[in-house]
């Protein structure tokens, strides 16, 4: 249960997550217990089948109903986790470990964490010996985002922190200047960030932006042109359409994954570069910055959940995260995992005061 990096394969184990498919294609997700049990409409599916199950194994419930049984792919956890924030889409967080090169190993920090899907992803791209700095402004958030890491992994990791507070006021206490590899900025105005990230950098690191809308693609590129301390941005969206294959019957399905944000990248430069400038073609570049203001989220009012549904969603996170990090085989375990559970239990009664900025102790070192 200390490896947090555990081999996602092999036969069920008492704490993983099941994926069901039913005769009709419907997906249930549970989390197998010894003695638990599934229950539908078409009979019961005792947890005890499953668990000692090979991967991708055929179970069939008291009413003789077949179901197929696989653990979720990351891919799959992700769209169907607790959500206290947006998530950042499998397609999008595809591009980001591409287009910023994470690789095994890396120091990666990461603003904010939102429910912790892209966290997940960069935790398997920089592997056992890489870095993930995390930091969000809201504690529930925050506090979703690890009961769904913890939940997918079997444990939290050791190499990643969470840090509740300001990425401007607290990334320079976190890492040394020029220590970091990649910068990750998934936020509402990561223009207010670039002179601290351009500190936390090493020369060459990635800078890549998560943007939800042009008006915000055009001040941080601008915003980032300004500084002088970067390459020019590269701007990027990502738009997936499956297709209906069946016979001679083959066309795009009528559903599609459009527009979910854009990306833009940029490089740290080294201290006093000066890059070519590029010949450009004349544009339209003089505006001020209440033009742009005025139709950015801040000024249009940002849409957020209530209270009571992130209360809500972090006892469903750490429900499964606690699940996941019990097990009979090990009782340290179980301790770690009631920690975590107390420590949700009084975060929840809390919920309602004004977040403390601060570091999240990691509960594997209870």
């Amino acid at each position: 249960m200390n490896d947090a990096f555990r081999r996602q394969s092999g036969p069920f184990r008492e704490g993983d997550r099941v994926q069901l498919t039913g005769p009709k294609g419907h997906l249930n997700t549970v989390t197998l217990e010894a003695g638990g049990e599934f229950h539908t409409h078409r009979g019961i599916l005792q947890h005890d089948v499953v668990i000692g199950a090979p991967d991708a194994s055929v179970v069939t419930s008291s009413n003789g109903v077949e179901y197929l049984a696989m653990r979720p792919l990351l891919t799959d956890f992700v769209m169907s986790m607790p959500r206290g924030a947006a998530i950042v889409y499998p397609k999008d967080a595809a591009q980001i470990l591409a287009q910023a090169d994470i690789f095994p190993g890396a120091t990666v920090v990461e603003a904010g964490v939102g429910s912790g899907a892209l966290s997940l992803w960069l935790l398997r791209a920089i592997g056992g010996t890489g870095v993930l700095h995390s930091f969000e402004r809201r504690d529930e958030f925050a506090d979703v985002a690890i009961g769904n890491v913890s939940a997918f992994l079997g444990a939290r990791p050791a190499n990643w922190t969470v840090t509740v507070g300001d990425l401007v006021e607290s990334l320079p206490s976190a890492v040394e200047p020029g220590s970091v590899d990649r910068v990750v900025l998934d936020m509402l105005a990561p223009w207010e960030c670039l002179d601290v990230t351009a500190d936390a950098l090493t020369p060459g690191g990635v800078l890549i932006c998560y943007i939800a809308t042009v008006t915000q693609l055009s001040r941080v590129a601008e915003a980032l042109r300004r500084t002088g301390l970067f390459t020019e941005p590269q701007s990027s969206e990502t738009m997936v359409r499956t297709w209906h294959v069946e016979g001679l019957a083959v066309r795009p399905d009528h559903r599609m994954i459009g527009h979910t944000g854009f990306l833009l990248t940029a490089r740290r430069l080294a201290p006093g570069a000066i890059p070519p400038q590029l010949k450009r073609r004349p544009s339209k570049t003089d505006y001020s910055d209440a033009d742009v203001e005025a139709w950015t989220p801040g000024a249009l009012g940002e849409r957020l959940p209530t209270d009571k549904s992130l209360r809500k969603t972090v006892r469903e996170a750490h429900a499964a995260a606690k699940a996941a990090m019990s097990s009979d085989d090990d009782p340290e375990a179980d301790v770690v995992a009631d920690s975590v559970a107390d420590s949700v239990a009084d975060s929840v009664a809390d919920s309602e005061e004004a977040p403390v900025a601060g570091a999240i102790p990691n509960p594997t070192d209870v």
